[in-house]
């Protein structure tokens, strides 16, 4: 199966340029690449529906090349946007490359060998570009109509008060004829004739693929390049994907931890999932099918889901993450081991349960009754009677104990990640204390 069959079946296959289809079959292996916007120090979930376009070439026989954009991060893609954008120093830019490049070597083989991939950065080259020649040499190769015919300029030019758009500036107006370079670059340098992206970059990279041919007429030489566009990934009510509750997710564990990776996928919505797996997931579409029979069976356990959670918190985390992440996730359903979560996977999960704290050295003394009324400030339990009465019907439980008795010590308790007691009211209501 060639790659443009591959991304087809999976939904992620938008649009191409006419002879892509060609050119890739009858040039094995050829080098294409797909930029990446340095801006932030890790890659998240939309970013990744594109590193998979960069799998799925250099898995179909291709070399992947990576291109992080030092210099064109310094100027801002108006793509999509509606209003001009913080520009970072070079310090934060290289700081934010190095996590990048960190990312897409879990993804990508980086072997030596005419398939393996590489990691540019355009800032290695722009550096050594001085304004007027650069105007010069290329600038004058397009016109401003055509620029200005792009989508992405077209919206920020005719922007008003109600859209949020105060027009574009000079500098993210160049953006396009910058990326276009890129692609002129990376074509002589290391015969890289596809560019890549999602399908909102259509203009930019077309803006490439007519700048080389321009250019390569200049100059007498034959050139070739093709563009191929991904589909972006959106929920089935066309919002945007990748986005939780608490904000985007990310592919550093440090920014989104493991737990809450995995929780991110477990939650996809059974619409949403069956598209999600083919597009974030090297599963088989034999594969695929079977789970999703499976889970058409019994939907209520999420077959589909888990499968999907798990093999890309694997590939983004590691074995090991995932199954803490399982581990964890277990927990508010009556499973799993609470003192084998560390402190960080314990905060996660119980993150959107009250979270009290109370004096560590005063609980010495305290029954389970005093604890759960006066001594956490009736959050708890409004009244000692209350306590007791549930506790007598055995409907509370510390650390998924019972709570045997209304006056036994709290003093023996197992504090979790050695300052935590998780306390259950009910089935339902959690209550996470914090000795301190």
């Amino acid at each position: 199966m060639n790659l443009i069959e591959e991304l087809t079946w999976r939904g992620m296959f938008h649009d191409a340029m006419p002879g892509t289809a060609e050119h890739l079959a009858t040039n094995a292996p050829i080098t294409g690449y797909i930029g990446f916007d340095p801006t932030a120090a890790s890659l998240h979930i939309g970013n990744l529906a594109t590193i998979m376009l960069l799998v799925h070439l250099q898995r179909a026989g291709h070399r992947p090349v990576a291109l992080v954009g030092g210099a064109t991060g310094m100027i801002g893609d108006p793509s999509g946007k509606s209003a001009e954008r913080n520009l970072l120093d070079e310090a934060t830019l290289r700081h934010n490359q190095a996590g990048i490049q960190a990312q897409l070597e879990k993804f990508l083989d980086f072997s030596a060998g005419p398939t393996g991939a590489l990691v540019v950065n355009n800032y290695d080259w722009f550096k050594e570009i001085g304004f007027l020649g650069f105007l010069r040499e290329v600038g004058k190769h397009l016109t401003v109509n055509y620029m200005m015919a792009k989508d992405s300029v077209k919206r920020r030019i005719s922007g008003n008060e109600d859209s949020g758009s105060d027009g574009i500036s000079y500098t993210e107006f160049s953006y396009q004829l910058l990326q276009g370079y890129d692609f002129v670059h990376l074509n002589k340098m290391l015969n890289c004739t596809l560019q890549m992206g999602a399908s909102d970059q259509w203009g930019n990279i077309t803006t490439g693929t007519e700048l080389i041919r321009r250019l390569s007429n200049a100059e007498e030489r034959e050139a070739k390049a093709y563009a191929l566009t991904g589909q972006l990934i959106t929920k089935a009510d066309g919002t945007k994907y990748g986005k939780s509750e608490t904000g985007t997710v990310w592919l550093d564990p440090a920014l989104t931890s493991p737990y809450q990776f995995y929780q991110f996928f477990l939650n996809s919505a059974d619409v949403d999932a069956p598209r999600l797996i083919r597009v974030f997931t090297l599963l088989s579409e034999p594969e695929i099918l079977a789970i999703e029979a499976e889970h058409a069976a019994a939907p209520h356990l999420r077959t589909l889901q888990k499968a999907l959670a798990a093999d890309v918190t694997t590939r983004v985390h590691s074995a090991e993450a995932t199954e803490a992440a399982i581990a964890a996730s277990q927990v508010l359903f009556g499973g799993g081991d609470l003192a084998s979560l560390d402190e960080a996977t314990l905060l996660d999960v119980f993150a959107g349960v009250p979270h009290l704290r109370v004096l560590r050295a005063e609980m010495t003394e305290l029954n389970t009754t005093t604890f759960l009324s006066d001594f956490t400030l009736h959050k708890i339990f409004p009244s000692k009677g209350e306590a007791r009465k549930m506790i007598q019907a055995g409907g509370v439980s510390i650390n998924r104990e019972k709570v045997a008795s209304p006056d036994a010590s709290v003093a023996a308790l197992q504090h979790l990640a050695g300052k935590y007691l998780v306390v259950q009211k009910g089935k339902k209501n959690y209550f996470l204390v914090e000795l301190v």
